[in-house]
């Protein structure tokens, strides 16, 4: 699950390069998985770092035969030196194990999540069976043909979220997109700590330009973060003004913020209102009150 923008899907029927290799600059080549939906746009974008004799691929997918069978071909005979996951949402992780079948290659990259009933295990989007031979610390790095291929730590949109670094491209996985604005679904989900990796992006002038999960290149990437940064804290000021107005539900302040959203993206428009709401009360300005929502500041304290 990744993205949420009102307006922005329209058909089931996509007109896509599907299991066809595109590369897009020296060292890194891509492949779409043919998953499209309101939540991953055409579909996951599989990466592939390195060169004539060796490669990587970041973010392998959904466990589709055709995607899998597609990225086999795209390695052709380069070794297949690891296979690389951002974090472990279904549309990300569960073909690594199918690659790894297939080619003998080591699954490294995020840690895996500790899931339990009141966890992220409610959330069906996730991976539960991932299972890396090597978890990657932030700033640790992998030789691929030559060059290294470096983790930045980046949670918020999950607890386990990294992106790759590579001869000046970042792999941003579904921390920075070009389509949409990332999902942010409490418990796992956290605002505060996308905000905060928001900003440790902002402060990476090395990185020239950002391959997302799902939709286009950036390569105007400072920009963008920026951007997301501000309308992140627009949509706080939007949240809290509701809630002071008497929005004091998930449901009510959904609707006066998303008008017109689509009813499929409902759920994680919700998601999203709520990870504000707890960035809020961690800061004291609103609260909860047998499951009830109300601002603990008045406007002119607030601004």
């Amino acid at each position: 699950m990744v993205g949420l923008r009102a307006g922005a899907w329209h058909s089931d029927e996509v007109d896509a390069p599907y299991a066809r290799l595109e590369q897009l600059r020296p060292g890194v080549g891509r492949l779409l998985a043919r998953n499209p939906s309101p939540y991953t746009f055409t579909g996951t974008q599989t990466y592939l770092l390195g060169g004539e004799a060796e490669v990587v691929v970041v973010d392998p997918g959904p466990d589709l035969d055709a995607h899998v069978s597609a990225i086999v071909e795209a390695v052709g005979s380069r070794r297949l030196v690891a296979i690389a996951c951002t974090h472990t949402h279904r549309d990300h992780s569960p073909a690594s194990r199918a690659l790894k079948a297939a080619t003998g290659a080591p699954i490294i990259g995020c840690a895996p999540l500790a899931l339990d009933d009141d966890g992220p295990r409610a959330d069906a989007s996730f991976d539960e069976d991932y299972a890396p031979d090597r978890v990657m610390g932030d700033g640790e790095a992998m030789a691929v043909d030559g060059h290294d291929m470096v983790a930045v730590a980046t949670p918020g949109h999950t607890s386990n979220h990294l992106c790759f670094a590579y001869r000046g491209a970042l792999m941003t996985g579904d921390h920075v997109m070009g389509w949409s604005t990332s999902v942010i679904v409490p418990p796992d989900g956290d605002m505060g700590a996308y905000l905060r990796s928001l900003d440790k992006l902002r402060g990476r002038e090395v990185d020239e330009v950002y391959y997302p999960a799902h939709g286009p290149e950036i390569d105007r990437p400072q920009r963008l973060v920026r951007h997301l940064i501000g309308h992140r804290l627009s949509r706080e000021k939007q949240i809290w003004k509701a809630v002071a107005a008497g929005d004091d539900s998930v449901h009510d302040i959904v609707a006066t913020c998303y008008p017109g959203l689509d009813e499929r993206l409902v759920p994680a428009a919700g998601g999203s209102v709520t990870a504000h709401l707890i960035e809020l009360a961690r800061a004291g300005r609103v609260e909860e009150v047998e499951g009830r929502w109300k601002t603990l500041l008045e406007p002119d304290q607030a601004s």
